[in-house]
């Protein structure tokens, strides 16, 4: 198996050398039609110079070649411009013979109806200088020059035809070499950058990776630092430390939850056990003294009940599995139904349960409607636990003001005590499970549940669509306030 270093470096290298091959391809192709049609505009200047210094003068009747700079057999014409191709002088009109090819056709003659067939002698003929390439003997390419000849009266009395070699390749061996040179060194710079390339996103992620494999063995700790200033990197730095420490607090929060748990269940067992020891040690024969023991063993399984029914809807709740039965109902008076049952212990401290409706509402039936579509069971739990964590924490004779009002398209329900608030340092928290403000406070005097009331609240109100949260002044109290969505059908209010 490839580490993923080879593999970006073999794909990088792949890749660019696809991408200089076509490009050295697309070169090549270039540079070999500039290479002939450069030949091909010298060549014909050629030509024209040989058309030029021919004007005027009589030609031979007969086809005169090869012309060459060492064997001028036409008086007053001389050129620096021939190469060993030569150059063949036509008159006209040209007669029905074989007729001198150029040296670089490598063959003696050629008929003369075959010869004026080609392009070149044709426009030539015309009055317009061309040139064309061809193959000799299926092999050997051959560029053509042709330019017309002017007599005195400006008529066409000859052409003069000029012909060099192509190398085989297309270039010039020279060029090629240089070519192939430079393709060379640039595959070689490429494997270079790509070897480099593929090292810079490679010791990212092996990091990555490395970190990955140190988690999955129990390592939470670990945290990476990518500084490869390619923001998908960045990205996947960030969004890995953000999983991690999200895993740490998890850990953190299991380990918390798994010691709370047991230190709750722990002390009602504790009390059941030892109460059964006594009632085994001759307790259960004293009717007077059993009754306590009794009372105190029921006391003990009713709040172990109570704890593993809370953690369960909990867990229904994490797991998405929590059932609902969602009906529409008005909230109000559900609120007003459960500080009727909250009444009796609030008379007996002398706390004032007080109930408000906002005035801004829709009237239905002369009747302020607060409907939402919510399940009344759950919604009650929630409220009960609002209720009894304010008159927990409320001193005797103050009040606790529920109020009910339109917030947001949907209905929103707080609960205010007039207690000794909440530290600000300790609000944040107070929605997680078995968090206690006053922790040694609340168990030493009985009245703190397991710190599970305001998490189940959450949970339950989360699950029917709405919001939850708090508010508090250190001194002056503090406000529980949870929201729903109201009810579809039922119109739109104000706050």
């Amino acid at each position: 198996m490839q580490s993923i270093r080879t593999r970006l470096a073999l794909n990088s290298v792949l890749v660019i050398s696809l991408g200089m091959t076509l490009a050295g391809t697309l070169a090549w192709l270039a540079i070999e039609r500039l290479y002939a049609n450069s030949q091909g505009e010298n060549l014909l200047a050629q030509a024209r110079l040989i058309a030029t210094a021919l004007k005027g003068s009589e030609l031979p009747s007969e086809p005169v070649g090869p012309y060459l700079q060492t064997s001028n057999v036409t008086p007053g014409i001389h050129t620096r411009l021939l190469n060993e191709g030569g150059a063949v002088v036509l008159g006209l009109p040209l007669s029905e013979v074989f007729t001198q090819a150029p040296a670089a056709e490598q063959q003696a003659s050629i008929p003369t109806s075959e010869l004026v067939k080609r392009p070149e002698i044709e426009s030539a003929l015309k009055g317009t200088p061309a040139t064309a390439i061809r193959r000799v003997l299926g092999k050997q390419r051959v560029l053509y020059a042709a330019a017309p000849v002017y007599a005195e009266d400006g008529q066409i009395n000859g052409i003069v035809y000029i012909a060099t070699p192509l190398p085989a390749a297309g270039l010039p061996p020279g060029v090629i070499l240089q070519l192939i040179g430079a393709l060379l060194i640039a595959v070689l710079l490429a494997a270079l950058f790509g070897a480099l390339l593929a090292r810079r996103l490679a010791r990212p992620l092996e990091g990555l990776a490395s970190a990955a494999t140190a988690i999955a063995e129990g390592d939470l700790k670990q945290h990476i630092v990518i500084h490869s200033g390619i923001t998908e990197l960045e990205s996947l730095e960030q969004t890995f430390n953000d999983m991690t420490e999200n895993l740490r607090q998890s850990d953190e929060a299991k380990k918390a939850f798994i010691a709370d748990v047991t230190h709750e269940l722990r002390t009602p067992l504790t009390v059941i056990k030892g109460t059964i020891e006594t009632l085994e040690d001759g307790a259960l024969d004293d009717t007077e003294g059993r009754g306590p023991l009794l009372t105190s063993m029921a006391r003990e399984t009713e709040r172990l009940i109570r704890l593993v029914n809370e953690m369960l809807v909990l867990t229904r709740a994490d797991a998405g599995s929590l059932q609902l039965n969602l009906q529409s109902f008005d909230l109000a008076k559900l609120v007003e139904n459960r500080c009727d049952v909250f009444s009796g212990l609030a008379t007996r401290r002398g706390i004032t349960l007080k109930v408000c409706r906002a005035v801004r509402e829709v009237r239905e039936g002369g009747q302020t409607s607060f409907v939402v579509k919510a399940d009344s069971d759950r919604l009650s739990q929630v409220l009960d636990n609002l209720l009894d964590n304010a008159l927990r924490h409320s001193p005797d004779t103050s009040t606790v003001t529920i109020t009910v009002k339109g917030a947001n398209q949907g209905v929103e329900c707080s609960v205010a005590d007039q207690g000794t608030g909440i530290p600000a340092k300790h609000l944040p928290f107070i929605f997680e499970r078995f968090y206690r403000v006053d922790a040694a406070r609340s168990r030493k005097d009985g009245d703190g549940g397991a710190g599970l009331g305001l998490a189940i609240a959450r949970a339950l109100i989360h699950a029917q669509g709405g919001d939850i949260g708090a508010q508090s002044v250190e001194g002056q109290g503090t406000t529980i306030t949870f929201w729903l969505p109201r009810e579809s059908t039922s119109p739109d209010v104000g706050n």
